[in-house]
Order: structure tokens, then sequence, then C-alpha cells
């Protein structure tokens, strides 16, 4: 979604393309937005067509009602809308930059990565330019001004874009390994959504997803969340949620079902997925009418759970005959409903037995030649008698029998209609056919009774997906010692007590819990340092994830944690290398930096890991200070800054203010010896070196290297030049004269043909300059 201010010549976008899924959240967004005109396009589906065309004709609203316009679904193709994006004339970028340098400035301004929202900003663009608003007066050469992008949040949203959820591990989708389902694409690996994920409902999955998708700041609604997942995690109310469990798992894809009713395209399975859906939403209705009704959730499914199911389900159970819907394959309903039916029926199970007499009959009054024949019933043609093929029957005139009138030949039968079936289909009818038109009548009532209750039916999927959605997240937070957080209004910032990684401790045998501590107006920066190796991004992570979980309603992996108003999280840990981006790793490195930097507020978290590394030491160091001091100089309103460094120097050279938004962390490790010792615990304090060395065994380079990349290390830091090594250089020099003389001793001086000169100009000359 994106919107033009006129205003301030401003277009602002929201990145959370998912949220758009929901037609509530769109609604929300249009009132805190008020537009004059809502631009989209003519491609819509049925559920966006009524929206928009409810909205249009609200009456009541006390604000003017927005122009609806719909562009061609072409002007907001991906591709177009990315390069209206780039080729436009925008004042806040110099006339100076190339293309390619205007791609990397708008790369970190836009989120290209977010298919909708390029979308979203193309559509706009070109509706700008057509409308020409604000310049329609002017030149036509005089373009819509643009003074700005901004990205814009829904004030009780936290703002998450997709670096963070792929460097945090909460979505990870990994390709199938099963050959049947390489072509169908991927699977969620080892990710923060992949072990909380329990759902039984594709509909309680889709839910959770859009949960992780939009975290919120609703304090009534993260609670209400907690509340039901604490009452599940209650010894005794295991068994009860066992129970609904189940009852979920019976919960289908209804809208999908109601669509086809409307089109009359209704499956035979679909009657029984329905039946069993309705009664598992009645059985989810009677055990939440036993729990407490204190609890939102109980209450609503409770009460909206109306008697409309129990008619939808009865209905159906007295009606459709399950059995012989799937054996015919069709939709059939059972005795006792219909008399005329039923007498059809009964009639069309009689007649092979009355046929077979009907055959003896006509076949006293058949030639004597013709051994035997059969009556038969064809739906839609009637019915007919069939006499086999003699050898004297050659030509078609050969097939004309007295008293009877041909029809066809099939199969070396001879079909004719006779005195006895003309009178067979006036009285019997077209039985098959005629049942079938009455069932399907039945059919068609049934579904609009359906039809009629289905806002019944929609309310069911959207409280079961909710509660399947919480029975997950509890039975996550049971297996894995969850606790509950608490919100604080007043708290800016984050309290962790003995907080875990939710990935991390699940890979490893043993998991040393860290406490945090960020709020108020001291420490807002956290510089922590450590050994390589040593637990500070894992550190990192586990702050973010659990701050994380705790905004989308979830219990988390700490014995206590308090949260206080977040409304972003901005990262800076790995790079998310892409070719198709087009942009080195080091600038891939920047434009999440200056995200956080231009976006970032006091409510902010933001999570730096290693920034610098990706150029030149010293200016990496001094891009690291630039952006502490900023932020520092922003004095209570700086973001809640956490990052991590071996740019030891940072402090050495005392780069950052001594101020009391400044903390410095450590790694806790022991010196054992030769080896050193990690007991990834965070304390206070710097380290004093990053023991490179140490990592650099553990992977498995040689000892001369090591030993020598310490000792180069060493004369850098002492400030002496670095020389060669003696012994390496002699090791060479022994080897290219070892190498020379093989080369002699390869000639042979007894040739005539051979030119000493041309051997002392191209090896022995060239060579003397690395021997001597």
């Amino acid at each position: 979604m994106a919107y033009y201010d006129t205003s301030d010549s401003t277009i602002h976008f929201m990145p959370d393309a998912p949220d758009l899924e929901s037609l509530k959240h769109l609604q929300r967004v249009l009132d805190e937005l008020n537009p004059h005109s809502i631009v989209t396009s003519a491609k819509q589906d049925e559920t966006m067509t009524q929206f928009l065309g409810k909205l249009a004709s609200q009456e009541h609203r006390e604000t003017k009602r927005p122009e609806i316009v719909f562009l061609p679904s072409v002007d907001f193709g991906l591709e177009i809308s990315k390069q209206r994006l780039i080729s436009g004339s925008y004042s806040f970028i110099p006339d100076s930059m190339t293309a390619t340098e205007k791609i990397l400035y708008l790369s970190s301004i836009i989120p290209f990565d977010c298919l909708l929202t390029v979308r979203a900003l193309g559509g706009l663009l070109k509706y700008l330019s057509r409308k020409r608003i604000g310049v329609e007066l002017e030149d036509s050469k005089v373009s819509v001004p643009i003074l700005a992008f901004k990205k814009f949040v829904l004030t009780h949203l936290v703002s998450i874009d997709q670096d963070t959820y792929s460097v945090l591990q909460i979505f990870k989708s990994e390709s199938h390994p099963s050959v049947y389902k390489v072509a169908s694409g991927l699977k969620e690996g080892l990710s923060l959504f992949g072990i909380l994920n329990r759902c039984r409902s594709k509909w309680g999955e889709k839910l959770l997803r859009l949960w992780f998708t939009r975290p919120t700041q609703d304090l009534g609604e993260l609670n209400s969340r907690l509340d039901v997942i604490q009452f599940f995690l209650l010894p005794q109310n295991l068994e009860m949620a066992q129970m609904l469990h189940r009852l979920l798992g019976h919960i289908k894809n209804v809208p999908l079902i109601l669509k086809r009713m409307k089109l009359s395209h209704t499956k035979v399975s679909d009657w029984q997925v329905l039946y069993k859906t309705v009664y598992s939403a009645l059985g989810l209705r009677d055990a939440c009418r036993s729990l407490p009704q204190s609890i939102q959730l109980f209450q609503d499914i409770a009460q909206e759970f109306s008697d409309d199911l129990h008619h939808i389900a009865s209905l159906i159970g007295k009606v459709v005959d399950f059995d012989s819907c799937l054996a015919e394959n069709r939709f059939t309903v059972l005795p006792n409903i219909d008399p005329e039916i039923d007498e059809k029926k009964r009639k069309l199970m009689g007649l092979p037995s009355f046929l077979t007499e009907v055959a003896w009959k006509e076949l006293e009054n058949l030639d004597s030649r013709i051994p035997s024949c059969s009556v038969i019933y064809i739906p839609l043609i009637g019915f007919l008698l069939s006499i086999p093929r003699l050898p004297f029957m050659m030509e078609a005139d050969d097939f004309e029998i007295e008293g009877l009138d041909f029809m066809f030949l099939s199969e070396e039968k001879l079909h004719y209609r006779s005195t006895r079936t003309k009178e067979l289909d006036v009285l019997l009818g077209d039985l098959h056919c005629d049942i079938r038109d009455q069932e399907t009548l039945l059919m068609y009532q049934l579904q609009c009774q359906v039809l009629a209750r289905a806002a019944v039916l929609t309310r069911v999927l959207d409280l079961a997906s909710r509660l399947d959605v919480l029975l997950a997240l509890a039975s996550a937070a049971r297996d894995y010692g969850y606790s509950r957080p608490r919100f604080s209004s007043q708290l800016l910032g984050v309290r962790i007590q003995n907080g875990r990684h939710p990935l991390m401790e699940l890979c490893t045998g043993t998991f040393v819990p860290n406490s945090t501590e960020c709020s108020g107006d001291k420490s807002r920066v956290k510089v922590i340092t450590g050994p390589n190796s040593s637990g500070k991004s894992i550190y990192l992570k586990q702050v973010g994830l659990i701050t994380f979980m705790a905004l989308v309603g979830s219990f988390v992996p700490a014995e206590e944690a308090e949260i206080g108003a977040v409304d972003a999280i901005f990262t800076r840990i790995h790079s998310c290398e892409s070719i198709s981006r087009g942009l080195s790793t080091f600038m891939i490195d920047l434009n999440q930096v200056a995200k956080a930097v231009n976006n970032a507020t006091e409510q902010s978290l933001v999570l730096i890991d290693e920034f610098g590394k990706g150029t030149n030491t010293v200016d990496g160091l001094a891009l690291l200070a630039a952006v502490l001091r900023y932020w520092l100089a922003l004095g209570p309103t700086c973001p809640h800054v956490f990052v991590t460094t071996n740019f030891l120097s940072l402090v050495q050279l005392q780069l950052l203010p001594q101020a009391p938004l400044v903390h410095y962390l450590t790694m806790e490790t022991c010196e054992d010896g030769t080896d050193l010792v990690f007991f990834y615990q965070v304390c206070e304090g710097v380290a004093s070196a990053s023991h490179a060395s140490h990592t650099a065994a553990q992977a498995g380079l040689p000892d001369k290297l090591i030993a020598r990349g310490k000792e180069v290390s060493d004369l850098i830091r002492s400030g002496k030049s670095i020389k060669p090594v003696k012994d390496l250089i002699k090791e060479k020099q022994l080897e290219n004269c070892q190498t020379l003389v093989d080369k002699f001793l390869r000639l042979d001086l007894e040739d005539p043909n051979l030119d000493l000169d041309i051997f002392m100009s191209q090896e022995v000359l060239p060579a003397a300059t690395t021997i001597l």
C-alpha cells in the first residue's frame, strides 16, 4: 500500500504487504489516512470488489467518501513498476547521479524485495503522472513533485523488514526433500515459525503466519492471547486442550466450499467435509461453554457458534446419503425425504427383473432364428430391445424387422424400439434422469439453506483458527518451558531475566541463559565485545527473538520478561546476498544500517552485528563510530541499540563519548594455558583481544600460518614494520635453485641445435632475481 500526501509532496508506503490480506486491517488503514481517492487494479477478486463497493456507498461517513479509481492491471505489473520507480524524476536525488548510483540510493529507501509494495508504488506513480496532481496548470514537461519516499506503519503495529525476518530465522524456506514435490517448491526449515507451528488446520497455520507478519503493540490484544495460552498450560486443562485440538483437525476450508456452492460447483466430498466441520464446531461450542467465560475467546465461541450450526448439521445429516454419494460420485438423498424420488428409485431397483420378463415376451413374437434378446434402459434414450446380430444381417436393409423400429448398431448388437418399449417409455419415463433432476433440485434447496447461514460459518473459521493458533503456542510453551511476558506502556525497552535463544537451545546439549536490561534513559547503546565464537551474535538474536515472540502474543524462552513500548525492530546481522539485488555485500550492510538510522525512534530496538567489517578496517571503524555517535547525540530519543564488534579500537581510542547512554559488555572467557574456555556469559567490561588465532586453530589452519598471523598482528599493534620471514625466503630460494638445476641437467649439450644463449636469457637470468 502507498499514498501521496499533497501537503508535503511525499509518497508514503507501507512495506508490510501481508497485512493487506485482512479487509479489517485495510479498513483500519483507510480510517487513519482518510484518502481522497483509492487507486487499485481493475482486476479484483469478488471479496475485494464487494469491499470497495461498500466503501464507496457509505453515506454515513463523517468525511467525504473516497473516489474509487480502477487502473488496468498492467499498470501494476512488477517489472514496469520497478522501471517506473527507477526512471522517475525526484528532487531529492542529484542529477549528477548515474543510473547505477540512483538504483543503489533508492534501494536504501524502498524495499524492492516487497513485491506488492513495489507494485503499489508503480501504480500510484502512474496515476499521479496521468492526473498531474499539483501541476495541472503547468507545462506538460513539469512532473508531479515528489520530495521524499517515507515508510509509514499503523500506530498499533511493530515495523519489521524482510531482512530481519530472515536473519532472526523467524521464517526459513528450504527445498523440499521429496522428489514428488520439487516442482511445488519449498518447506519450512528450522525457524521460529517452524517450531511454534503446531496448528491442526490450514487456516490456523495461515493465521499464525499472519500474526508473525503483523506483531502488534495493542496490549489488550496481546494479553487476551496470553490469557488463553496460560489457561491451557494449567495441568488440569491438558485433557481439554487435547480434545479441542482433535476437534480443530476437522475444521476445513469452509470459504472454498461456500464459493463452490454459490457457483453451483459443489463436489460430492464437500458435503461430508462441511458436515464434519459443522459438527466439530458444535463440539467446540459445547466445550467452550464449560470453560471460564471471563476469557473473551471462550465467550465468543460459546455465543457466536449459534443454533444455525445445529440447523445446518441436522439438514445435511437428514438429507445427504454420504455412502451413496461416494459410490455413485454424485449428490444423492436419503430415503423418506421425497416420496416421489423413493417411488422412482424402487422402480429403478426392480427394473432388471421386470425387463427380463418383458424380454421373454418380446422373444415369443420374434423370428425363430433369433436365439435371444434383452430389454435395456439407456438414460436420455429410454427403453430399447437389444438383439444379437445374425450372420445373414450384412447390409442395412437386413436390419429391418417387421413391427420394430431400428435405432442403431453397437458392439454386434442391434437396438430397436418395439410397442412394449414405447409403452415403457410412457409408463416409466426416463427414471434415471428424473431422479437426478429431483435430487439436484433438493441439493440446490439445501445449498440455499447453507448459504443463508454463511455468516456463522465464516465466523466459525475465524474463531476456530484463533483457538488453533493459541493451542499451538500453548503446546510449544509447555514443551519448551516458556514463561508469560509482562507488558508495560511506561517502560521504554525490554527487561529479560535468563533469556534463551529459542532455536539454539534445541540444537545444543547445554545452553547458557543471559539476562538483558535496556530501559529508561541510561545504557541505551550497548557495545558488546568478545572473542570470535563466544556467543555475541546468538545473544543479539536472542534479544530480538524474545521481543518478537512477546509482540505476537506468545510465551517466551526466559524466566521473566517485561516488554515496554517497542515500535520497530531493525537489524544488521547478516548480509542477505542476492545476485538479483545487484548490490555488493557492503552496500547491503549499509542499506540495512541506513534503514535503522533513518527510521528508528526512541521506542525502536536496533541490533547490529560486526558492522564495518566489509571494507577497510579504518573506514569500517570510522563508519561504526559515526553511526553510534549520531544516535548518542539524540540523547533521550536515542533508540535501544545492541552492537557487537571486534573493533577494540572503538574503546581503546575512545571514539565514543563517556556518557551514561553507553554501556560496555563482553562475553566472559578464561585462558587455560594455550586453550581458551568460553563461558557464553554476558558480563560488564571490554574484551582485551579477539583471540582470532584460537578460532583459526579450531577451523583447522596450519600452525605455521597461525603463528605467522600472531606475529604480524603483534607487529601492527606495536607499530613496527613487517618483514618477510627469513626461513621462508631461504626455502623459496633453494626451491628455485633446484628447479633451475633440474632444467639444466635435462639439456643435451651434444645437441648441435642447442643454443645456450637462449637458455641463459630465458631461464637463468629471470631466475637470478629470485635466487640471489
